[in-house]
């Protein structure tokens, strides 16, 4: 519609209102009273008029004409006459003669007669009139009974016009006039369509519509392209009235977004105008494309409740905007621009839903300013210690200069020059994310010079394509990727020891194929392959003959699960079995070398599935009698079995040494896991004691304890010395019930504070309008590549600036993708790359 066009309706909707209110002093004589002959004589064509005809001693018709006068003046605003025909007596006409005909209402358009009205359906003012237009209206005006009706008009009006969809309980109610007084005015611009079917209503997917009021939605099926999609639907959130209504569809006629280059306090709209606020999301020219989506979200979430703009920050030169990400702009007079700093687009809508939290924001943000101020010193305060780590290390620069920075362009060049490529998913906003960094520079450093081996990293806040591409569903992920092979995820530890382990493991194939005897030989003695002959790490040989090919197959494929974990080597020669026969074993067997070859133990093969194989080797590389610290109590407490822990204040002495481990290795496999935890090394031991025992105890102490059944805690007699003997005497008294526990653990369920971050469901996937953007726009400039060093792999180069590259285009929807999130970032956590 033109503006012309939206002026001449505004225009004629407010001068019918005002009239409409007004009192008209000798409204009587709208009423026209004529003869049979005359009216039918003057009926002019396409002219519509509303005739009543009655007999003048008709006392029954007096309550019906008071309405049809009432309604006249109404009627009269729309070019229809009201007209009462008094009959004489002798007249025996059609609408005269018969005493059923006296008791009707006749419309005509010139002289067709139209529709024909009982007197009981037009009993008030509305009635009359909602009957009137809808009869005139008919073929403007669709009315439908089922789903099926609806969706069809939907269909031909996609991608052409919009649709006013109406519910009213019943025909002739003051909400009926409404929508049709409206549809005479609105007609020629959007299809009204009509219905009083109650479950046609709950069937259009509204939650739990109050069947008992009417029901207005505007369905804006112009801006449909998917057939297989319905047109988005906006609700009237007020009674249905003629002013209510002409509002909201001016609101929907409105620009969805506007975009703004002067001052805002200069800027105004229909929102505003009809005393709503204005939403200002603000924008610069590297993030216009994803600010410009985040602004188009928030406005259909917004529509018909507040208007949304977007406002350049590069035309506009206001200082108050480098700080704020969003302003809002309230209709009332006097009252300042508030600027905001908000996270996500949640915060943007409640914004406007609830008018106090404008004030509960801004007071969040000075408090967060006095806490950044402060420093935050108090430790004993943090509540998560991560979290505070990477507050308290904020300011120290992370080397990072050995890491490749990834890119959309760059991504899959880098897999493809490497021989292998480490990738560290990230999230620069995220407390793990930037702990975990700092491990990754130390092992960056660890592996300096490594041929073969290039670290990287993505940081999936400025990249979320590349992340939802290789599914990286939580920060942080790490993941291998080698040339010809399926990539391999980290799922252990993020120590820097355990990363550095992970990545020279995957080096090797897993496990890996001996040709000749002597590599067999060297294998287990840690000399073969050249890649570890630096590096300890526990070698499993399994020796298979050409008979047993099924357990072969599996410890293949318990290989390719453990990789990057287990250093697995296979033999499979004609004097496999001279090999095993050395270790008095038969194949199939696993040989399994501790120390470098000094000691290998032979372990029968007997379990054939894959599942059982990987469990069978990772129970088998645990140690016999382990020191217990916070990286391997997971492996341990993983076999659910009762703890025999020794605390010890330092290294235990070798008298105690040797008798757990006796007893280690005497007990049976299933019985208990004997163990021991230096409190100088992992001090959070003392932390356990005082749960254990409310204080710390004299050490060395000898506890047993079972967490998986009754959480009973024991203490060894501290008289005794700790010998086989003793132990193994004082836990038959624990079995047969002769022992009191110094204390009983809770029942309490051991989770992690809060759930992972699921990095998919963060991104924004719930309006299929807005699909999430990952490709490169024109306007980025391109990155270019790392230059090539002498050896053929790829250089490591720094991070570009954080303006030039954490400024690229995100992703639209919630969490603000375009420039408000950055600077909240920016503002709140520092640098967000260089320091932590």
């Amino acid at each position: 519609m033109s503006n012309q066009e939206d002026s001449w309706v505004s225009s004629f909707v407010f001068l019918h209102l005002c009239a409409s209110s007004i009192p008209i002093l000798g409204s009587t004589v709208l009423l026209q009273e004529l003869s049979p002959q005359h009216y039918f004589s003057g009926l002019e064509a396409g002219r519509a008029s509303l005739a009543f005809f009655t007999h003048q001693a008709s006392p029954g018709a007096q309550p019906f004409l008071e309405q049809i006068e009432s309604s006249a003046e109404v009627l009269q605003d729309y070019g229809i006459s009201v007209v009462k025909v008094n009959c004489p007596k002798e007249d025996a006409s059609r609408y005269c003669g018969k005493e059923n005909a006296l008791r009707k209402a006749y419309l005509f358009r010139g002289n067709i007669l139209i529709r024909e009205f009982p007197t009981d359906a037009l009993f008030d003012v509305n009635s009359i009139v909602a009957n009137v237009l809808f009869a005139l209206l008919f073929n403007e005006v669709k009315y439908v009974e089922t789903l099926a009706d609806l969706q069809n008009i939907e269909n031909v009006l996609r991608g052409k016009s919009n649709m006013v969809f109406a519910y009213v309980p019943a025909t002739g109610t003051a909400e009926h006039r409404a929508v049709m007084e409206a549809a005479f005015v609105y007609g020629t611009i959007h299809q009204f369509v009509l219905t009083t079917e109650a479950a046609l209503l709950k069937a259009t997917g509204n939650d739990g519509p109050d069947v008992s009021s009417a029901w207005l939605l505007f369905c804006h099926c112009q801006r449909a392209t998917d057939p297989a999609q319905p047109c988005r639907r906006t609700a009237l959130g007020q009674p249905l009235t003629l002013l209510n209504i002409h509002r909201h569809l001016k609101l929907m006629g409105a620009p969805l977004v506007t975009e703004v280059a002067e001052d805002p306090e200069k800027v105004s709209t229909v929102h505003l105008q009809l005393g709503l606020p204005l939403v200002f999301i603000l924008s610069q020219k590297e993030t216009y494309e994803a600010d410009r989506r985040t602004a188009e979200f928030v406005a259909w979430q917004l529509l018909g409740k507040a208007g949304v703009a977007l406002l350049s920050r590069d035309i506009v030169d206001l200082n108050v905007l480098h700080q704020s990400n969003v302003a809002l702009k309230t209709p009332d007079e006097g009252v300042p621009i508030q600027y905001l700093v908000l996270e996500d687009t949640d915060e943007v809508i409640t914004l406007v839903e609830d008018k106090t939290k404008v004030k509960q924001i801004q007071e969040e943000e000075e408090e967060q300013e006095d806490e950044d101020e402060k420093e935050n010193n108090n430790q004993d305060i943090q509540d998560d210690q991560v979290v505070e780590a990477v507050s308290r290390d904020k300011k120290q620069e992370l080397p990072l200069e050995q890491v490749l920075v990834l890119t959309e362009e760059t991504f899959h060049s880098s897999l493809s020059e490497a021989a292998r490529t480490v990738v560290l998913f990230y999230a620069s906003w995220e407390a793990v994310s930037l702990a975990v960094l700092r491990s990754y520079s130390e092992v960056a450093d660890h592996l300096k010079g490594t041929p073969g081996v290039l670290l990287s990293r993505v940081n999936c806040w400025d990249w979320p394509g590349i992340c939802t591409q290789e599914n990286v569903t939580q920060f942080p992920t790490v993941k291998i990727y080698q040339k010809g092979e399926k990539s391999v995820t980290y799922d252990g530890m993020w120590g820097t020891d355990e990363l550095t382990s992970f990545i020279i493991l995957s080096r090797v194939s897993c496990p890996l194929k001996l040709a000749t005897m002597e590599e067999a030989e060297g294998y287990l003695r840690g000399e073969f392959p050249a890649e570890l002959s630096s590096h300890h790490h526990p070698a499993l040989l399994g020796v298979f003959s050409t008979a047993t090919s099924e357990a072969r197959e599996a410890f293949e494929a318990a290989g390719n699960v453990l990789s990057g974990h287990v250093k697995m080597g296979m033999y499979l020669e004609d004097d496999a079995l001279a090999l095993s026969r050395k270790y008095s074993m038969s194949p199939p067997a696993l040989l399994l070398a501790r120390s470098r070859g000094r000691s290998v133990e032979g372990i029968a093969l007997s379990k054939q599935s894959v599942q059982d194989m990987v469990q069978m080797i990772r129970y088998e590389l645990l140690d016999i009698f382990p020191e217990i610290t916070v990286q391997n109590l997971p492996q341990y407490l993983q076999l659910t079995k009762p703890f025999l822990i020794l605390f010890s204040d330092g290294d235990i002495n070798q008298m105690e040494s040797e008798e757990m481990l006796k007893l280690a290795k005497g007990s049976p496999q299933q019985a208990f896991v004997a163990c021991w935890l230096n409190l100088k090394k992992t001090p959070v031991g003392f932390g356990i004691l005082r749960v254990y025992f409310a204080t710390v105890p004299s050490l060395p102490v000898l506890v047993w304890v079972n967490l998986h059944a009754g959480g009973q805690v024991f203490k060894f007699p501290p008289e005794q010395s700790i010998t086989e003997v003793n132990v193994l005497s004082w836990l038959e008294k624990l079995r047969a019930g002769l022992e009191t526990p110094s204390s009983t653990m809770s029942e309490e369920d051991w989770k992690p504070p809060l759930p992972a971050y699921d990095f998919l469901q963060m991104m924004d996937t719930a309006m299929p309008e807005l699909p999430l953007h990952n490709s490169h726009r024109p306007g980025d400039m391109p990155a270019q590549h790392p230059p090539k060093s002498p050896g053929g792999d790829t250089a490591m180069r720094e991070e570009p600036s954080q303006q030039t590259m954490a400024e690229k285009v995100g992703s639209p929807g919630r969490d603000l993708r375009g420039t408000a999130p950055r600077l909240a970032a920016r503002e709140k956590q520092g640098k967000r790359h260089s320091e932590l």
